[in-house]
C-alpha cells in the first residue's frame, strides 16, 4: 500500500515539476519572441546613435577642424578640457540648472497638482481640471526654439512687454534681463521653472489618480489637514512617479541646449554657458571639433552614469515597497 502511494506521489511530483518546466520554456518562449519587435529598434538606434558615439569619442582624442585629415594627439583634448575653467562654470550652471528644471518644478508640480486634484476637480468638475492640466502643459508642446524667442521678445530692454510695463507703471528700474551678466542666469532660470512645471504637473497627477481614496478620507475623519494627508500620504506614495519626473527633469537640465541657443548664445560672456552649447560652440564657431567631441563624451558618460544610479536607486525603492 505505502509504496503504491509512493509511486502516485512521486509521479505528481514528476508531473508538477514537467510542468513547471514547460511553463518556464513557454515563458522564454514568449520572452524571445519580443526580441523580434525590439531588433528594428535596435538597429536604428545603433545605426544612428550608436555609429555617431563612437565616432564622437574617437574624434576626441584628435585634433580637427573638420576640414583634411583629424590628427591624432592622445589624451590631450581631455587634459585641456580639464584645465580649462570655463568647462567647471558650465558644468556649474547645469547643476544649477537641476534646480530650475527639475527640483523646484517638481516640488511646484506635486504642491499645484494637488490642489487641482483635492479641490478644483471635485468643486469645478473633470473639465476645470482638464482645462487647468491642459493650459499648463501648453509650454510643453510648443518648442522650445518658439518659446525661447518669444521670451526674447517679452524680456527685449526697449520694446519688451515687461519692461514696457514697468515704464507706464513709472518704475525706474527697466533692466536687460538677458544681457545682463548677473540677470541672464536667473531670468532664463525661472523661464525653465515655466516651461517643465506642466510636465511635472500632468505626470504627478496621473500617479494621484491611482492612489487608494480610503487613507485620505480616513485620515481627515481623524481630523488630519488637507496638508498633512497631503505630506504624509500623497507625497508618501508617490515615489515611482517622483522617481521618474526626476529622472527626466534632470537629464533634461544636464543637456540642455535650445533656450541656451536661442536666449543668450552662452552670454553674457559665459554667464549661461553650460556643457551642451559649449561643446557646440567649439564644434561649429571655434572648429575645434576634438575639442567639442571630449566635451560631449564627458557630458554623455556623466548623463549614462546619473540615469544608471538613479534607475537603481527606484528599482531598490520599488522593491523595499512591494516586500512591505
Amino acid at each position: 500500500m505505502s509504496t503504491r502511494s509512493e509511486v502516485k506521489a512521486s509521479k505528481k511530483v514528476a508531473a508538477a515539476a514537467s510542468a513547471k518546466r514547460a511553463q518556464g520554456l513557454s515563458a522564454l518562449s514568449d520572452r524571445r519572441s519580443y526580441l523580434w519587435f525590439l531588433l528594428p529598434g535596435f538597429v536604428l538606434f545603433a545605426g544612428l546613435v550608436g555609429v555617431a558615439f563612437i565616432w564622437n569619442i574617437i574624434l576626441s582624442f584628435t585634433k580637427y577642424s573638420g576640414v583634411g585629415k583629424p590628427r591624432f594627439i592622445g589624451f590631450d583634448n581631455y587634459v585641456n578640457l580639464f584645465q580649462d575653467p570655463v568647462f567647471w562654470e558650465s558644468f556649474l550652471h547645469a547643476i544649477m540648472f537641476i534646480g530650475a528644471m527639475s527640483i523646484v518644478p517638481t516640488f511646484l508640480g506635486l504642491f499645484i497638482g494637488a490642489l487641482i486634484f483635492d479641490y478644483v476637480a471635485p468643486r469645478f468638475g473633470n473639465g476645470a481640471s482638464a482645462f487647468l492640466r491642459g493650459a499648463l502643459y501648453m509650454p510643453q508642446i510648443v518648442p522650445l526654439t518658439i518659446t525661447g524667442i518669444m521670451w526674447v521678445w517679452l524680456l527685449d530692454p526697449s520694446t519688451g512687454v515687461i519692461n514696457t510695463f514697468l515704464r507706464n507703471i513709472g518704475s525706474p528700474a527697466q533692466p536687460n534681463w538677458l544681457g545682463d551678466a548677473n540677470l541672464a542666469f536667473w531670468s532664463v532660470s525661472v523661464i525653465m521653472v515655466w516651461v517643465q512645471i506642466g510636465y511635472t504637473i500632468v505626470i504627478l497627477m496621473s500617479g494621484m489618480a491611482r492612489l487608494d481614496p480610503s487613507l485620505s478620507e480616513a485620515a481627515q475623519i481623524d481630523g488630519a489637514s488637507w496638508f498633512q494627508r497631503f505630506r504624509i500620504i500623497t507625497v508618501a506614495q508617490l515615489g515611482p512617479e517622483i522617481g521618474v519626473v526626476l529622472l527626466t527633469t534632470t537629464v533634461a537640465a544636464l543637456k540642455v541646449f535650445a533656450p541656451i541657443y536661442v536666449m543668450t548664445a552662452g552670454g553674457p560672456g559665459t554667464a549661461t554657458q553650460v556643457p551642451a552649447y559649449f561643446s557646440y560652440a567649439e564644434f561649429f564657431n571655434n572648429h575645434r571639433v576634438g575639442y567639442g567631441a571630449a566635451i560631449a563624451t564627458i557630458l554623455a558618460i556623466i548623463l549614462t552614469i546619473l540615469a544608471i544610479v538613479i534607475l537603481y536607486v527606484q528599482t531598490r525603492q520599488n522593491e523595499g515597497a512591494k516586500q512591505r
